[in-house]
């Protein structure tokens, strides 16, 4: 035995069970192939997105913000458009509140629930891990993004339904301007979110930091009251507000009553600020936690 190799001894050793005949342990060179495997862009997305999804079904209270508040806002926001003078506007109070519900709940579950959740990834260092593989920065903060965008949307679609089904509303009159809406208050939301974030040092001050852009949109960009009612000076600088052009192309969409040049405004306004939030996402956002 002391001429054997460390094989034979292997072999001949109490205990060792041989391999099954035709069946071998996977060499090095075997194994590159599957470990140097790349995966795709869509499957990447799914990934993040599955877990950001889990994570926001454990937290509570994003949830009970994300689904009970928007409603209780058309609610309230409902009798308290019922004292203001919509003569001229050729919109009902009805249908106002439940545009004005789709312009809250892409401010919520949008833009207030993104903050919090870029600000808590970057602080518990879940971005500065997630650059260290394959996944482009973009792709992290769109997997982050994509559960909030989906119920969101889910949501819309519920206002819909219930304004059809219980307001005797009707369904949307232009569904493509009605999308184009939803789809580019998302993608604006999602790109303020992740520039607000870098102003923002916790989850908890994620509160005060979303404040400004909230307030402002609710009072100035048509969400409950619309611009036709303001002076026409303080409307002229509303429209240039970044939920404004959203809430025109939502409106329109599901109302109706818009002309070709209000939309097209509408529609620039809403372009203009979504490429300056991207910009300054890729120049300003923090992807490591704040010293």
């Amino acid at each position: 035995m002391t001429g054997a190799t460390t094989d034979e001894r292997r072999t001949a050793a109490p205990g060792h069970r041989a391999p099954a005949a035709g069946r071998h342990s996977p060499t090095a060179r075997e194994r590159a192939p599957a470990a140097g495997r790349r995966t795709t862009a869509a499957g990447r997305l799914r990934a993040l997105g599955h877990a950001e999804l889990v994570l926001l079904a454990r937290n509570r209270t994003a949830v009970f913000v994300a689904l009970l508040v928007p409603l209780a806002m058309v609610l309230a926001m409902k009798t308290t458009l019922e004292r203001i003078d919509l003569g001229g506007t050729g919109l009902t109070v009805t249908g106002l509140a439940l545009t004005g519900g789709i312009g809250m709940v892409l401010m919520q579950v949008v833009y207030m629930n993104l903050v919090s959740a870029y600000v808590a990834r970057r602080e518990d260092l879940v971005l500065k891990r997630l650059r260290t593989g394959e996944v482009t920065d973009w792709e992290i903060l769109t997997g982050t993004a994509l559960p909030s965008v989906a119920l969101a949307l889910a949501q819309t679609v519920l206002v819909v339904l219930a304004g059809a089904a219980v307001f005797d509303v009707g369904a949307p009159e232009r569904p493509d301007l009605f999308l184009a809406g939803l789809l580019s208050g998302s993608v604006l939301l999602a790109a303020l979110a992740a520039v607000t974030s870098v102003a923002t040092r916790t989850v908890q001050t994620s509160q005060i930091t979303t404040l400004p852009l909230f307030l402002v949109s609710m009072i100035g960009s048509g969400l409950f009251v619309p611009l036709e009612v303001l002076p026409d000076r303080v409307a002229s600088v509303c429209e240039l507000l970044p939920m404004t052009g959203v809430m025109t192309l939502v409106r329109a969409g599901w109302l109706g009553g818009s002309d070709g040049a209000d939309l097209l405004t509408a529609g620039l306004v809403a372009l203009a600020w979504t490429v300056f939030a991207v910009f300054a996402v890729r120049r300003w956002f923090r992807w490591e936690p704040r010293r």
